[in-house]
């Protein structure tokens, strides 16, 4: 295998073999092929894309460049759910424990914050002493106690990925859908589930700017796992307004206990039953989604998903007297409304100026390496459709410093417009792909 042929291959449009990509891939992650190599053809990948079965080789291949997690220890049937990443969105906090109330394990690895999206490991970091980093036998340990474990990918799962990811993001290749692909689908079929539903969402505070997009990519992500023999599900949803009314780790964590407490807003609550039912349909727990739906309701209405998160919680040494009393959490030293400036109907939002706004705050990172106050974010953010008063707070925005409201308080601003017609809201929840 001499790997500049395999670059001028895809270069000039051509398929790949797959014993060229698993070559190209194995040489990569042992560093005999050099980074340069790999650019030039992740380049090439990026503007003559790749065929179904090249992409599902590829995953296989990066997914098979470190260890694959033994779930067999595990008597239930195994589901996860993976987000290509909005504003807002702490459906994973809500998600595992639900699901693992009715039956099925979640095995979660899930990331941290990527440029303006918000990482679910940030978020269950603001938990004090809560902790993402366990080796794989305490992950198992933790699911067959709980039914579900939220940590992050470890060194030795897919370390192509790790390799390749920071690669794309300094050579102009990120918005590859074929490399969008085979990263997340190399983490999630490392995790040794029998079904993943996939939130793929479009839209001002998504990656995927529009359904188009995003459906070929769930249509792509589909096609590998179903190739590899899992259950898959993929729901195309809308991140044009923030999900919720809170963005920010602690706070976003907040608005997950009124959730499991049976006090969440309508589409964090709708977007959270929706992808559950898939995955309790695709395991074969329910026999349809309307039977799924019923029972995740009645569950979350129960308070058990609220003690299956604490135990979680406990589990990963986190301190549970936060999700008892979550004025406990950090919490910023200010709090600053951005007024309403005219009486009206909320017309349309910036998902993307939110998560603009929560990176001037500290929220987010702006380099890899940063920090994030886990404190800090916006809160009590009005929806489409909604009426608004004139001076009624369109946000609350809650900061440890004036320099960062100074920064992030016009993006707040023009982050919703009024109309003085009414709006009916969006459709949250787009096209299902099976």
């Amino acid at each position: 295998m001499v790997p500049q042929w395999i670059i001028e291959q895809k270069r000039d449009g051509k398929a790949l073999g797959e014993a060229d990509i698993r070559a190209f891939i194995d040489g990569y992650t042992k560093g005999d092929i050099p980074d340069y190599q790999m650019a030039a053809l992740a380049m090439a990948i990026y503007f003559q894309g790749m065929s179904a079965h090249e992409v599902s080789v590829l995953t296989d291949a990066m997914m098979r460049s470190g260890d694959l997690v033994d779930t067999s220890t595990i008597p239930l049937p195994k589901a996860d759910k993976h987000s290509t990443g909005g504003i807002g969105d702490k459906v994973s906090l809500i998600l595992a424990p639900l699901v693992a109330c009715c039956g099925v394990a979640v095995p979660m690895l899930s990331g941290r914050g990527l440029g303006i999206t918000g990482g679910t490991l940030d978020k269950l970091e603001s938990i004090p002493g809560y902790r993402t980093d366990l080796e794989i036998d305490a992950f198992l340990g933790v699911l067959n106690q709980c039914g579900c474990s939220i940590i992050g990918q470890t060194t030795s799962l897919a370390p192509a990925d790790k390799k390749l990811y920071a690669l794309r993001d300094v050579t102009g290749t990120v918005p590859s859908i074929p490399l969008i692909a085979a990263s997340i689908m190399s983490k999630k079929l490392a995790e040794g589930m029998d079904a993943l539903v996939l939130d793929v969402k479009w839209g001002s505070g998504a990656f995927m700017k529009t359904p188009e997009l995003a459906t070929e990519l769930a249509k792509t992500m589909v096609s590998i796992g179903k190739d590899a023999g899992k259950g898959m599900a993929a729901v195309v949803t809308d991140m044009n307004q923030p999900l919720g009314r809170t963005a920010g780790n602690a706070l976003e964590v907040r608005e997950t206990i009124e959730t499991l407490r049976g006090e969440g807003p309508a589409d964090l609550v709708q977007i959270t039953i929706e992808l559950s039912a898939h995955m309790l349909t695709l395991t074969g727990v329910e026999p349809d989604l309307d039977a799924a739906r019923s029972r995740l309701a009645d569950v979350l209405a129960s308070g058990q998903a609220f003690e299956k998160f604490k135990e979680m919680v406990k589990l990963q040494g986190g301190d549970t007297a936060v999700i008892d009393d979550p004025t406990r959490l950090p919490a910023a030293s200010h709090q600053v409304p951005c007024p309403t400036p005219a009486e009206g109907v909320v017309a349309g939002a910036d998902a993307e100026a939110i998560g603009r706004a929560c990176i001037a705050l500290g929220a987010g990172r702006r380099r890899v390496e940063d920090n994030v106050d886990h404190a800090v974010g916006i809160t009590d953010i009005v929806k489409i459709g909604e009426h608004v008063s004139e001076g009624q707070p369109m946000a609350i925005i809650h900061a440890d410093s004036y320099e960062a409201i100074e920064e992030a308080k016009p993006f707040v601003e023009q982050a919703f417009w009024v109309s003085s017609y009414s709006v009916v809201p969006p459709d949250l929840i787009g096209k299902v792909i099976i």
